[in-house]
């Protein structure tokens, strides 16, 4: 009998720690006489929340904005006219979910800019169109005299003068491509420490570790490349085409096709090698480091007596802010490198814009080469502006992919 009465007790000991909710009434929250501890679900997952949200203010004060802040204001500054009134807040606050970036504005805005653009090079187009004209008539003048050498001169210094204004505008496009890849690799150096701290915060220590080097090697190499070799070949290719349209013996249009292929070639292969290696790095760190939270929060929840489950617990209050604050962050800066790209990429696709228009419009003028040319800057022109958009694409998909490992690891964990 004893015996049996000691199974009995036994067995209920052992569905009572085991299948606590079983034990009692199906009733979800446990209530006991002058029980202040006890709370009910919805209780505990507003108890959750201000934990995290607290977590994620004390994260925010101690990381440190100021580098991206300037560039919100450089921003803010120098397009603040053009910016939607929503959109001009201190980047602090957009952090913090007192403001929120509204696409149909700054598509509005965006409109607006590059119409402001495009009118801005009326006098240019102006420029063009009447120098065009003008070295059409000394052409029927010089074909209209026997003695043509006046003619020829002046035709010549025409064309020449044309060319020059051309190539002026061209090298301008230039700059603006320039300036804005190495805004974007400055902005890109600000942004990952803070990121990459943030990943590791969330347990991803090996993504952080790998992401690190590898991001800031791949970063500057991406903006040395385009700034110092892809954009001064393009220019050297504009520059020869003119060169050869000036003769009609001396022809470089296969040399200069050659130089704009091996420009947009490596540009090209670079994106390949980029994103390839992000990609495959980043899922690969991402899994091992999930795995490895995963098997540490068992070990400490079930193998440290006492205050392994609380250290568990205060760990993923921590995690999870942290997740929270990188995916805002993140978010933001994606936003801030997309409007530090998007202002002098539409100036160029403005000036890419009115050189096509001056060729149009040379062409039933009886143009010839001046429309050629006009027509070789624009292309030239839009290659530019191909450039400085797979840049932002590239640092755009970098830091998806940065947010999207920290996201990973969580999930496998």
């Amino acid at each position: 009998m004893q015996v049996k009465r000691f199974i009995t007790l036994l067995v209920a000991t052992t569905v009572f720690f085991l299948f606590p909710t079983t034990s009692f009434a199906e009733d979800d929250s446990l209530t006991f006489p002058n029980d202040s501890s006890t709370y009910t679900e919805e209780e505990h997952q507003v108890e959750a929340r201000d934990e995290i949200t607290e977590q994620m203010d004390e994260q925010l004060d101690r990381l440190g904005f100021s580098e991206i802040e300037t560039f919100w204001e450089d921003i803010r500054r120098d397009y603040e006219s053009f910016l939607p009134e929503s959109q001009k807040a201190p980047f602090t606050e957009f952090l913090q979910g007192k403001h929120t970036f509204n696409p149909m504005d700054w598509l509005k805005a965006l409109l607006s800019y590059l119409f402001h653009e495009l009118t801005a090079n009326i006098a240019l187009l102006g420029t063009l169109i009447l120098l065009a004209v003008f070295s059409m008539v000394l052409r029927a003048l010089q074909n209209a005299f026997e003695h043509d050498a006046v003619s020829k001169v002046a035709y010549g210094v025409t064309f020449t003068v044309l060319i020059v204004i051309s190539m002026n505008s061209f090298y301008i496009a230039m700059s603006y491509a320039q300036e804005a890849v190495a805004n974007m690799v400055h902005f890109m150096i600000s942004l990952l420490p803070m990121v990459l701290a943030l990943l590791a915060m969330t347990g991803a220590a090996t993504s952080a570790a790998l992401f690190h080097p590898l991001i800031i090697v791949l970063v500057n190499t991406s903006g040395l490349l385009i700034e110092r070799f892809v954009l001064p070949l393009l220019f050297v290719s504009a520059i020869v085409s003119v060169v050869s349209s000036m003769s009609e013996k001396f022809q470089l249009t296969r040399l200069a096709t050659l130089i704009r292929n091996v420009a947009m070639g490596t540009l090209g292969a670079f994106l390949t090698i980029f994103l390839a290696t992000i990609s495959v790095q980043g899922a690969t760190s991402a899994v091992h480091d999930g795995v490895t939270l995963r098997t540490a929060k068992y070990i400490a929840g079930n193998f440290v007596p006492v205050v392994g489950r609380m250290f568990t617990d205060a760990t993923d209050t921590v995690i999870g802010a942290s997740l929270l604050l990188k995916n805002t962050i993140g978010l933001a800066g994606l936003a801030i490198l997309f409007v530090i790209t998007v202002f002098p990429a539409l100036k160029i696709l403005a000036l890419a814009i009115t050189f096509q228009i001056t060729s149009a419009i040379m062409q039933p003028l009886g143009g010839g080469a001046l429309g050629s040319v006009m027509s070789l800057f624009a292309k030239t022109v839009m290659f530019m502006f191909a450039a400085v958009s797979v840049v932002c694409l590239m640092f755009f998909l970098a830091v998806t992919i940065i947010i999207s490992s920290g996201n990973l690891a969580l999930m496998v964990r």
